[in-house]
């Protein structure tokens, strides 16, 4: 059994593991939300709804495939992406509502 003072070496260390964790995440879903902002200002111009269901499925299905792989709970997956697809569809209804303020201002 460890020593006090070791377990509180190793908790420091764990826990700067997971902060480096955290700092990634953050990092991947800012270019990830980068990303599906491109996927809404085109959506926007070509006049495509801000959801696709049958994408989110499909990406539901291989995120869920992902996690079991992982070792990671499947539904905490599938919670995880209801939020950032939640997320990106207010995003992408902002986009469009945007757009057509100016084109109705062009007008």
């Amino acid at each position: 059994m460890p020593t006090r003072d070791e377990a509180t070496s190793e908790l420091l260390r764990l826990r700067a593991s997971i902060d480096n964790i955290d700092a990634a995440v953050i990092h991947l879903l800012a270019e990830r939300f980068k990303h599906t902002q491109q996927v809404g200002l085109l959506k926007a111009r070509t006049g495509m709804p801000p959801a696709d269901r049958v994408r989110e499925g499909e990406q539901l299905t291989r995120l869920r495939a992902l996690a079991d792989q992982s070792g990671l709970d499947p539904e905490l997956a599938e919670k995880f992406l209801a939020f950032l697809v939640a997320e990106v569809i207010c995003h992408h209804m902002r986009i469009r509502e945007e757009a057509d303020q100016v084109s109705e201002q062009s007008s």
